[in-house]
């Protein structure tokens, strides 16, 4: 019992001094483990898997690539498999702009790219262009749990032409500098 409530006191001061790490030259790897959502105009439900890399060009801003994989699921259809690759850009509000706790920031994100749904009777392939706000908590100063919530649309071929699908993704980040990056590298080619 000791254990765990050292545990927990020491998470809790890691918390609350925990530093942001999202200026330039700072990298971006995570995604969201657990992304669900829907598309209105089928009342459908899908589950997803959205792993993204992305590196800090200025304080603040990510510029980087995302891959979506999941499964989607409807009323009177069978299973289909939902798709999307592409860019994504990543924007943090400051502490100055936005009155939060030390250790969360808020964010907005947007990607745009080729994306899909294939299965179930239908298909659409095409266009696929997301954007919306979230917010990390931030454990330590490296690591960061995600709330993210997003609005897709997917436009293309296929015999359902638009689609909107509004998506609430749970996840993490892992906020690296670039030294820390070349220094993990150049640990794994010397083994």
């Amino acid at each position: 019992m000791k254990k765990i409530c050292l545990s927990i006191a020491v998470l809790c001061a890691t918390a609350i001094a925990a530093n942001a790490q999202t200026q330039k030259g700072y990298y971006l790897i995570g995604g969201n483990i657990a992304s669900m959502g829907g598309n209105t105009n089928e009342k459908s439900f899908n589950l997803q898997i959205e792993p993204k890399a992305a590196w800090f060009i200025q304080d603040d801003l990510a510029v980087g690539g995302q891959v979506s994989v999941g499964l989607d699921a409807g009323r009177g259809r069978g299973p289909s498999i939902n798709y999307f690759v592409g860019p994504m850009a990543r924007y943090y509000f400051g502490d100055q702009q936005v009155n939060t706790p030390k250790q969360t920031r808020l964010f907005a994100e947007a990607n745009a790219g080729i994306g899909g749904i294939n299965g179930g009777g239908r298909s659409t392939n095409g266009f696929e262009a997301g954007i919306g706000p979230g917010l990390a908590f931030f454990v330590n100063e490296n690591i960061a749990l995600e709330l993210l919530a997003k609005g897709n649309i997917t436009t293309g071929a296929g015999n359902n032409g638009v689609a909107f699908k509004p998506n609430l993704g749970l996840g993490f980040q892992i906020y690296l500098p670039t030294a820390k990056i070349k220094s993990l590298r150049d640990d794994m080619t010397k083994k």
